[in-house]
């Protein structure tokens, strides 16, 4: 990769940590009731509550919480469900789009509830406009603004002495949507706008090739069966193409939430690859950029809210120990040209990818900010992609499903990344509490067997979904039916689908046709656990903390904002990620590596 690709990194890098203090400082005044802004709207969010009767000076203990936010994202599931079955009597169709498959629809509304966003679908040739913003959009708000509310409960885990509530979960949601999701989707959609995402209620458009092409198409009967020739080859006839549908749509309002909530829903099939979604250099970076935004930004609003903002800087710092070098290796693999091709082609590719591997990317990104998208939805749990993963060298391809299978918790999901990276924090402590023989103790509350009990959960169920489901979908006919190609790179494709949906990331090497049955189903359901088993542990470890006095720091207690501690937490994630993962990818990217080095 050229000198220009490395900068371009190095700059997108420190926009982000410029913008990590100030915007973590705005979200710790929305947290705890001390921003102007909660002030100033105060009257608005009383009447929300008011609206909808709530009490926003109750507050809740964690089973309650649990319960309310169980059943919050079960209402929106139906909700989302309803609305693909009926979206072909519902206004604000004007393609007049048919009802999605029973399957696909629990599958999607699955997915959106979730924040994991993965879609078996082609948005612009299967959901209406309403379906699109009233179904996918609202849901792309209200997942990302669970997962920052749960993150909130954890944190006064921390910091509340002998309590028995953690807050109100309705009280966090509103605060998450109203005041920090809100304001940055509009800001950002009106700069997509500007950049030219489209965003309108017009239907569909017709233009006019300037140069007509002729394309093959399958010849049938009566009954739409395909014809065969005398050789049992399907027939075709040449049919000369002189038109383009345009897809329109309310796009950049739901682009901009997709991205700051680290959902990564695509308006269109083929995401912020679209021209639609994603026309120019500087669009693409503030969307990038958007990815990881909330994310970081939380770990400074943790140390606000705990009183020690060393702790949330220690926390941003193994996120970056580890997310930066696999940044640069992934960028270095896409730097490399292809050596598979057959000689006869070698001189041909050599040329065409002289800067690289440019296969399934797009030209107006190259090599670099491909590379960089990447490495950003799948170490946060965005899913969005500019670039077509499944034609990535196997290193390539290796990181960003490595990044995947760690938990999501380097940036990971608004909320879910930081709350998911606390768990590994209480996991580290107690590695180095058992070294030196005493009771582990992390941010003056002490580990016992409960929390680690819980902990235990947090780290185990996504790797146990993501490896049986693999294990279950390669050994039935169906889930290898859907394999676009043989052998290791088929496998890396099955095992990349069920890691995204465990660790409800979303995005797809894009190789697997997973709109069936029954990967609609085996994934919905792997979604839909991997998302609650985790979310309930947490909020019963914030209960449990919550609940316990505050203990005095000691001579034996382990500072935890020191580079030995980054050191530690880092190790403590790759350590799991590794085990859990590393004979699953032997027998994918890494034999396709050995493969493509063999060349």
């Amino acid at each position: 990769m050229s000198s220009n690709g490395w900068l371009q990194l190095a700059i997108y890098l420190l926009v982000l940590l410029l913008s990590v203090k100030p915007l973590g400082l705005y979200m710790a005044g929305v947290f705890d009731g001390s921003g102007a802004v909660t002030r100033w709207l105060r009257p608005l969010e009383r009447g929300l509550y008011k609206l909808c009767r709530v009490d926003g000076d109750a507050s809740m203990n964690w089973k309650q919480y649990a319960l309310s936010m169980l059943a919050f994202n079960a209402f929106g599931a139906l909700a989302v469900y309803a609305l693909q079955r009926l979206q072909a009597y519902l206004p604000w169709n004007p393609q007049q789009m048919s009802a999605v498959t029973p399957d696909s629809s629990f599958n999607t509304a699955v997915s959106y509830i979730t924040n994991t966003n993965w879609q078996g679908y082609g948005g612009e040739s299967s959901m209406s406009y309403l379906t699109q913003m009233l179904g996918l959009g609202v849901q792309n708000f209200l997942s990302a603004a669970t997962g920052i509310a749960v993150l909130v409960a954890l944190v006064r885990g921390f910091t509340l002495k002998q309590a028995q509530q953690i807050g109100s979960f309705w009280v966090d949601l509103t605060r998450a949507t109203l005041y920090v999701l809100l304001p940055l989707s509009l800001i950002l959609a009106l700069a997509l706008v500007g950049q030219g995402v489209v965003q309108s209620f017009s239907a569909y458009q017709t233009a006019t090739l300037v140069d007509p092409i002729t394309v093959s198409e399958p010849v049938t009967d009566a009954a739409g069966n395909a014809l065969k020739d005398a050789h049992g080859n399907p027939e075709t006839r040449p049919v000369q193409v002189t038109t383009q549908t345009i897809p329109l749509g309310p796009a950049a309002s739901q682009i901009a939430i997709k991205q700051l909530g680290t959902n990564g829903g695509g308006f269109f099939n083929v995401n912020s690859a679209h021209p639609f979604e994603n026309p120019t250099p500087l669009s693409n970076l503030l969307e990038v950029l958007a990815i990881l935004l909330i994310p970081a930004a939380l770990c400074y609003s943790f140390g606000r809210l705990i009183g020690d903002t060393r702790q949330g800087w220690a926390l941003l710092a193994a996120m970056l120990v580890l997310w930066i070098p696999l940044l640069g290796l992934t960028a270095w693999a896409e730097g490399r040209s292809n050596p598979a091709y057959p000689p006869a082609l070698a001189q041909a590719a050599s040329a065409q990818q002289s800067g690289g591997n440019m296969e399934g990317k797009e030209t107006r990104f190259g090599v670099a900010d491909s590379a960089l998208w990447a490495a950003a939805t799948t170490a946060a749990s965005n899913g969005s992609v500019n670039s077509m993963h499944d034609s990535y060298t196997p290193v390539g391809g290796l990181i960003p499903m490595w990044l995947i299978q760690l938990g999501e918790v380097i940036f990971g999901g608004v909320g879910s990344g930081l709350y998911g990276m606390l768990v590994f924090a209480i996991i580290a402590v107690f590695i180095a509490g058992l070294m030196v023989g005493r009771t582990p103790e992390y941010l003056g509350k002490k580990l016992e067997a409960f929390e680690m009990k819980m902990a235990s959960l947090v780290i185990l169920i996504p790797p146990f979904f993501s490896l049986v489901g693999t294990a279950i979908a390669v050994s039935a006919a169906a889930g290898r039916a859907g394999t676009a190609n043989p052998g290791a790179h088929g496998f890396s494709e099955i095992l990349y689908a069920f890691s995204s949906a465990s660790n409800n990331n979303g995005s797809a090497f894009a190789g697997l046709s997973a709109n069936t049955a029954f990967y609609n189903t085996l994934l919905g359901i792997v979604m839909w656990t991997s998302r609650y088993w985790l979310i309930v542990p947490v909020l019963a470890i914030a209960g449990s903390l919550a609940a316990k006095k505050h203990v005095p720091a000691g001579a034996g207690t382990l500072p935890t904002h020191t580079p030995l501690f980054v050191v530690l937490l880092a190790s403590t994630v790759l350590v799991v990620g590794a085990l859990a993962f590393f004979p699953a990818l032997a027998l994918g990217p890494i034999v396709e590596e050995l493969q493509f080095a063999a060349h």
